[in-house]
């Protein structure tokens, strides 16, 4: 069995640059630009120039930073793979199709989690928040992605080259969960009809993205609604109670690097300020929103105070 010094030198490490989601960034920019036509001639506000310009800035900010810890998960995925815990490798390998619809369930569920967490443990709700802090709703939002999440997400894939499945296999459905996610990211498209039952559509991400207490960390499906409909997480975009973008306490800016780290200062405060060792540590792993006087209270929280159903 190598090392993980082995690993890391080997050539199938050093040869793991592609990266699915690349080879859609033409698409990407193509349909940003189509969305903004369809909002110039139906004379609708899609995008604010330098908000979009921000989204963007952030998404290129997280694939640079991508590019090594991505490297280093690929490497670690692959010292894992070798235990082959359950001696599933051979019914799990890149040739077997029923291995990818697998993966492809199993992908989904571990992003729900790692989602679903990023918005109920505070610290990683700050390396998360900056995806929600636009109050826009549009295809640029969906670049705007973390520059500090991706030092933690690829925990939540770990158990998957334990039981067999090639880092080959578990990134490439990460990539193509990224690409699928990219499009309900819109207004444009209202209803879908039977597939809002079991597929994550733009109604279903319009609540998630909002800052309604209602809709509060709700739908935190990849690509799959069922996750939240089965761990009592689903909430349906209500016309009663329009969406309102953005974050409870929304930032104002389009400065980079205040979008990506905002939190991680908000909770610097709150820690320095909390009386003992408990709350500063409540105030770090407890929803954010916790506070041990009062003064500021989580979604359920919320929720509980206006009566309406967590």
């Amino acid at each position: 069995m190598n090392s993980l010094w082995e690993i890391y030198r080997s050539p199938e490490v050093w040869g793991f640059t592609d990266d699915v989601t690349v080879y859609f960034v033409p698409g990407f920019v193509i349909l940003i630009l189509l969305e903004f036509y369809i909002g110039y001639r139906g004379n609708v506000n899609l995008h604010e120039p330098k908000d979009s310009l921000a989204s963007i800035g952030m998404g290129i900010g997280s694939l640079g930073l991508g590019v090594g810890v991505k490297f280093a998960a690929f490497g670690f995925f692959l010292f894992l793979f070798q235990f082959d815990v359950f001696g599933l490798q051979q019914y799990l390998g890149m040739d077997k199709w029923y291995a990818w619809v697998i993966l492809f369930f199993a992908d989904d569920l571990s992003f729900y989690w790692h989602h679903r967490l990023s918005h109920h443990i505070r610290v990683l709700w700050a390396a998360h928040i900056n995806h929600h802090s636009s109050v826009n709703y549009n295809l640029a939002v969906a670049l705007r992605q973390s520059w500090t999440e991706l030092f933690y997400k690829y925990v939540f894939w770990l158990w998957l080259p334990l039981i067999g499945f090639h880092p080959i296999m578990i990134f490439t459905m990460i990539g193509i969960s990224l690409i699928y996610q990219f499009w309900v990211h819109t207004k444009t498209i209202k209803s879908l009809g039977f597939l809002e039952l079991f597929m994550n559509t733009p109604s279903h991400h319009r609540v998630h993205h909002a800052s309604n207490i209602r809709y509060l960390d709700r739908n935190h499906a990849g690509i799959l609604i069922i996750w939240d409909r089965m761990f009592g997480t689903f909430q349906k975009e209500e016309e009663s109670d329009p969406v309102v973008y953005g974050i409870t306490s929304n930032i104002h800016t389009y400065n980079l690097f205040k979008i990506a780290f905002h939190e991680f200062q908000n909770i610097w405060k709150d820690v320095k300020s909390a009386p003992t060792l408990k709350t500063k540590l409540g105030y770090m792993f407890m929803a954010p929103g916790w506070s041990h006087d009062g003064r500021s209270k989580t979604s359920d929280q919320l929720r509980k105070e206006k009566g309406i159903r967590s």
